[in-house]
């Protein structure tokens, strides 16, 4: 079965970086995407970025855009997502989530519908 575990969580001040993991295991897809959600108490999950399963096309939410990075390594089915800049309304729970559906280079939004796998979190928290 699919599995997804992200690590790399934990407490910043502003401006600091985190780098976020997330180790997929039992995908035996060879397209479909990858992607990191977050939300806070309250509100909905929100689509932070994404990254299909070749690595070739990348999407980043436009509050995040400059600031986050996201990679995958295929060798080790891990992906990453590198925060810079980091800032107080970055803190949330991050999950990451895995699609059979590609991502598009067009694509404007990620809904969480879209993505059938999903981790448990890991929380970020930001300081100012």
């Amino acid at each position: 079965r699919v599995q997804l575990v992200e690590s790399g969580g934990g407490s910043v001040q502003a401006g600091g970086s985190l780098r976020l993991s997330c180790k997929v295991s039992g995908y035996t897809y060879t397209t479909g995407c990858l992607a990191w959600f977050r939300q806070v108490p309250g509100k909905e999950r929100e689509g932070v970025s994404a990254i299909s399963w070749n690595g070739g096309i990348t999407h980043y939410a436009d509050f995040v855009k400059g600031r986050f990075t996201i990679s995958r390594d295929s060798d080790n089915n891990t992906m990453y997502l590198q925060m810079n800049s980091l800032k107080p309304e970055d803190t949330a729970m991050y999950y990451c989530a895995a699609s059979h559906i590609p991502l598009l280079a067009s694509v404007t939004s990620l809904g969480a519908h879209l993505f059938r796998y999903w981790g448990r979190g890991t929380q970020v928290t930001v300081s100012s």
